[in-house]
């Protein structure tokens, strides 16, 4: 299928896609750290030292100082007699004199042994202490603590490299989803602010450079559970040192980029990343199909939305005319490229320059740095011309409750585009091939599909689920492909009824090379097949009973109820033979 200029991911201009040469290296693994074994012994030297001379010279005179039994003849101390005075004395001071009373002489040496002692456990307890209070100690438990959590991870995980407002938003969705991530930020405060995060879940931390291949690899890059890179940083720089890391150590593995920049995006894919996402660039072109297509924009915006989000308002087709954005960063001319190479007219404006002259435009953008200066120039523009199609760029996430309560036409929040385009892309990758073919639909095609789907699923945004027809994901239908046909209509029937249908829809059908995108009900289903299908979480499990249940599939490719037990099937099996034996009474009428 052909894109068009305005799709997701364009192809590459000579239409094949082209591969780096490589050499095998292995990720840095990551080894036992004893770096907090290293403070340990660098820093509590001196104070053990200390403790074992104190000990050592007090044992010493313990054994040579001359004493008396209970009888009065001299005796003389064991070394192990001395010590274990000396242990219990210097600790505890308790316990007594053994194995007989003291001389004065012997006491007086005790007495010196106990006050060196408490010198020697307090000097040792407070370098412990400072030492339980240093960064770089608390850094090394950290960094020991994080490698071993990896480590147990035994299912597949995200690495997300990252953790600012496009972070926090990837990490909570994939937390809803039940998806396993670990998390890779530049600042303690990051992960400081993780932790006190709204999650079912304990997610795995490590402050580090991400540029360092190092550091990828204590996060698991070389796991064979490492499902998939998200790197989502504010740097550029970074994330292209993310993608050429994982394309050169795990070409296997996925990554997906944000990029701020068309040259870097540019970089970033031509070294083999999975996808890059420019906010800017991307907001352009779901601007134009918002004004332009309506219902595709509907329909696209609803399905790579996070779950549950509701379907936005219907609008019309908005007509041509001057667009007037004001920008004071690179936001601003994408916006205008992207504009004009939609065939619309657009002028930039400086925000600081004041409220524009809106009064023959059709469309405003406000699309500055400053939130609270985008929504003034927006409130203006609104006032002057109240048909204005107004959009406005959103920074920070707490301005939230004063954009729903203004309720502009478009709102661009960079960070929640970017993280419903990467997670749609990586959580359920075949899923953003039926993405990329909704995007190219007319609109009135897009209108049809959503109705449909929103009768099927309501309102809320779906999830997506991906199902490889054979004996592990699908044992019952792999079973029943052995003696008959199954088509894909009967395994979207309801359990209980039939001629109901379950929450979820196919949209895209998978055998070999060939996809078919929204196939028809009477589709047959082959062992290999790769269904996508959208829907609700109730829905697919719903549905698993179809897919793993001979009785549940029976009744809804034939309408017939066979028994669910073994015991069952064989008696109801008897009763068959029986029944078409040639000597079984006739019964008659």
């Amino acid at each position: 299928m052909t894109l068009p200029s305005s799709t997701p991911e364009p192809p590459h201009h000579d239409g094949r896609q082209r591969t780096l040469r490589r050499r095998f290296v292995r990720v840095p693994a990551p080894e036992p750290s004893t770096d907090a074994l290293f403070l340990v012994l660098r820093r509590m030297r001196a104070p053990l030292i200390l403790v074992v001379v104190v000990f050592a010279l007090s044992v010493a005179g313990l054994a040579l100082i001359p004493g008396v039994d209970d009888t009065g003849a001299p005796y003389r101390m064991s070394v192990f007699d001395a010590f274990y005075l000396m242990s219990y004395t210097a600790l505890t001071i308790g316990f007594g004199e053994i194995p007989y009373a003291l001389t004065r002489e012997q006491r007086l040496w005790l007495t010196v042994c106990i006050y060196a002692s408490v010198i020697g456990w307090a000097y040792a307890l407070g370098a412990l202490l400072s030492l339980l209070q240093d960064h770089a100690f608390r850094a090394a438990l950290a960094r020991q603590r994080f490698v071993r959590r990896v480590k147990r991870l035994r299912r597949p995980f995200l690495i997300l490299v990252g953790y600012g407002q496009m972070g926090r938003a990837a990490a909570e969705t994939l937390d809803t989803l039940g998806r396993s991530t670990v998390v890779v930020a530049a600042d303690q405060e990051s992960i400081d602010a993780m932790a006190g995060a709204q999650l079912s879940t304990d997610i795995p931390g490590l402050v580090g450079d991400a540029r360092d291949p190092a550091v990828l690899g204590l996060a698991g890059l070389g796991s064979k559970h490492c499902a998939g890179v998200l790197a989502l940083t504010d740097d550029d720089a970074v994330n292209l040192s993310i993608v050429m890391a994982v394309t050169l150590l795990r070409h296997d593995v996925p990554v997906v980029a944000r990029a701020n920049d068309r040259g870097t995006a540019k970089a970033m894919r031509e070294f083999g990343a999975t996808a890059v996402v420019n906010p800017f660039e991307r907001y352009g072109n779901y601007l134009v199909m918002r004004v332009r297509r309506p219902s595709t924009y509907r329909l696209l915006t609803w399905l790579i939305a996070a779950p549950g989000t509701l379907v936005s308002a219907q609008a019309e087709e908005h007509e041509d005319g001057l667009w007037i954005i004001a920008s004071d960063d690179h936001f601003g001319p994408e916006i205008a490229n992207d504009l004009e190479d939609a065939g619309l007219d657009s002028t930039l404006v400086w925000p600081v320059d004041g409220a524009p002259d809106v009064g023959g435009a059709v469309g405003f953008i406000a699309g500055g740095a400053d939130d609270a200066l985008n929504l003034a120039l927006a409130g203006h523009a609104r006032l002057v011309n109240p048909e204005l199609f107004l959009a406005v760029r959103q920074r920070s996430k707490r301005n939230d409750p004063l954009l729903r309560a203004f309720g502009p036409d478009s709102v661009f929040v960079p960070a929640q585009l970017t993280v419903q385009e990467a997670l749609a892309r990586v959580v359920t990758p075949d899923f953003w091939n039926f993405v990329v073919h909704v995007w190219g639909l007319p609109d009135e095609e897009a209108e049809g599909i959503l109705d449909h789907l929103l009768e099927v699923l309501g309102r809320g945004s779906p999830d997506s689920q991906r199902i490889v027809v054979g004996e592990r994901e699908t044992p019952a239908v792999a079973r029943r492909l052995q003696t008959g046909a199954v088509v894909l209509g009967d395994l979207f029937r309801h359990p209980d009824d039939r001629d109901a249908c379950v929450a979820a829809v196919p949209v895209l059908l998978l055998r070999g090379g060939d996809a078919t995108y929204l196939p028809p009900p009477d589709s047959e289903v082959r062992s290999g097949d790769v269904v996508i299908s959208v829907g609700t979480p109730r829905g697919f499990d719903t549905l698993a009973d179809a897919l793993h249940y001979d009785h549940t599939l029976e009744y809804l490719v034939s309408g017939e109820s066979i028994p669910a037990t073994w015991l069952g099937q064989t008696l109801r099996r008897w009763v068959r033979r029986g029944q078409r034996s040639p000597n079984a009474p006739q019964t008659r009428a």
